[in-house]
């Protein structure tokens, strides 16, 4: 058993600082505001927080476009509040893992002001460049997922330089090894000042075939896919072998450091599960998640394949909600379904997983995803696809904190929140639910608790997954004891081994 096992069971509060809390008057949420609200953090039952970017930044993707590793954004605080948060969540007893965005930077970072200007130098090499074709367009056909070539050109350089996500994302060369050892020296920069691991993001893109061998196309589909990345096999730009000795050396480096973890974000291309099983095999990441079920359907069978398609189901990680998808409440909750039963199926059922959960803030209040003009829209990803793809805003707006106060106490009356609140999240602020001992709140801690008090659902095996219509059940077991859970994902009584579940219940017995 390592020192790092700490993760396999843990539950973190994925804690999105833009909209967390504001602590300087601002219409931001910011560190001081994070700070003030670890105590409801703390009263979750959580283990610890997964603290989402707080470097500096252009803001273009808001936060995951850093422009220096080693710092934090004026606009959210200095290097002394990062502290003081960390002090603060280790006393109440919770681990900091914070994120380490390692594939790529923000075009206004030095290294890539340096890069873009000379093919000679120290960071001549540290961003993916390449010759233009012939005929003066890009090297091959990869696409960027937010829309677009995955190519842009730079006039200086008279190269194109690759960036998977907005092209003020230029991608990092982690296959060069000053590139990649300044990586490892920014995460050491953290570790020093006592942060208990990372968060990192968009493991899949780290590399991709050297040979820069065109993507093939995907199948004709019946209906084309809205964004052109889905138009192709994305088997050359990303998902390359070489990953795995990147995130090996990351490890060692991270090992250097006891008790510290690794918890990796996987795409939801085809194939996660092996990729999972690939990353957290012994000398990799302590566990990983990927969207893809979030992405996909509630159903039974979609939960069955997930928990059994990795040899080790204690790898992964789980993530219902997030702040690249929609808030799972309205995402799955069946139409004409009571959306109290539908939280307490969803808090039962997160909680009796195996491995790690991430609860993304706001979950446990059971705030729905909120709705967005084009307007008030900040994601790029969002602008350039309304109104087909609304965008990842909805589930970023700021928490509500005070029911009835202006801005709901996520910032001063007299600040504009860089997101609107939605109005059906006030009653749902977090001063209301603590008082009501029937609130989702209550639900999520109680959830949680049991978690915490039965070691058969904190670090039992699995055993038994069964996906039966609109049933799934499985059980825990740990030294001799077991836990069977049961679960009616559907808004209608279903039938189980000589038993009728009603709609939407949560059986764990």
């Amino acid at each position: 058993m390592t020192e790092s096992a700490w993760l396999r069971g843990a539950a973190l509060y994925q804690l999105y600082p833009l909209s967390f809390r504001s602590g300087g008057g601002q219409g931001w949420g910011d560190l001081p505001g994070a700070i003030a609200g670890l105590d409801h953090v703390a009263a979750l039952g959580v283990d610890g927080v997964w603290l989402c970017p707080v470097y500096p930044s252009p803001w273009a993707d808001f936060g995951y476009d850093v422009a220096d590793h080693r710092a934090v954004d004026p606009r959210m605080g200095t290097l002394a509040d990062f502290d003081r948060f960390l002090a603060a969540a280790h006393a109440r007893g919770l681990k900091v893992l914070v994120d380490l965005v390692c594939g790529h930077t923000s075009d206004r970072h030095p290294w890539f002001d340096a890069s873009r200007r000379s093919r000679s130098g120290p960071y001549a090499d540290f961003y993916v460049w390449a010759d233009a074709a012939p005929d003066g367009t890009p090297p091959n056909n990869w696409l960027s997922v937010f829309g677009g070539a995955a190519w842009t050109w730079e006039p200086r350089r008279r190269q194109y330089y690759l960036h998977h996500f907005l092209s003020s994302q230029p991608a990092l060369n982690l296959l060069d090894d000053a590139c990649f050892q300044a990586v490892l020296d920014n995460a050491r920069f953290w570790l020093n000042r006592g942060v208990d691991g990372f968060r990192i993001d968009a493991v899949d893109f780290f590399a991709h075939d050297p040979a820069l061998r065109p993507n093939p196309a995907a199948p004709p589909a019946d209906e084309p896919p809205l964004k052109p990345f889905g138009r192709q096999i994305h088997v050359h730009d990303m998902l390359h072998p070489s990953i795995r000795p990147l995130l090996e050396r990351l490890r060692a480096e991270v090992d250097r450091f006891p008790g510290r973890v690794l918890l990796g974000e996987l795409s939801s291309q085809p194939g996660a599960a092996a990729r999972i099983a690939a990353y957290t095999a012994p000398g990799g990441l302590d566990a990983a998640y990927t969207l893809s079920l979030a992405k996909g359907a509630f159903t039974a069978e979609a939960f069955a394949a997930a928990l059994t398609g990795v040899d080790d189901p204690g790898a992964i990680a789980w993530s219902f909600s997030n702040h690249d998808v929609e808030r799972a409440v309205s995402r799955w909750c069946p139409p004409g379904a009571d959306p109290a039963a539908f939280n307490r199926l969803l808090a039962a059922l997160f909680c009796a997983l195996p491995g790690t959960l991430c609860l993304y803030q706001g979950e446990e209040l059971a705030l729905p995803q909120a709705v967005l003009g084009r307007e008030h829209l900040r994601d790029p990803f969002g602008i350039t696809y309304w109104p087909e793809f609304p965008g990842r805003d909805g589930s970023r707006t700021p928490i509500p904190w005070v029911a009835g106060a202006a801005n709901a106490g996520f910032c001063a009356a007299g600040a504009e929140p860089w997101l609107p609140l939605d109005p059906a999240h006030g009653p749902l602020a977090v001063d209301r639910q603590a008082a009501d001992p029937g609130s989702p709140l209550a639900v999520w801690r109680a959830a949680l608790a049991r978690r915490n008090t039965t070691p058969a659902l904190r670090h039992g095996a699995l055993r038994g997954v069964e996906a039966a219509g609109a049933v799934l059940a499985f059980e825990r077991v740990t030294e001799g004891t077991g836990v069977r859970v049961c679960f009616n994902l559907s808004n209608a009584p279903a039938r189980y081994q000589g038993r009728t579940l009603a709609p939407l219940e949560a059986v764990v017995a």
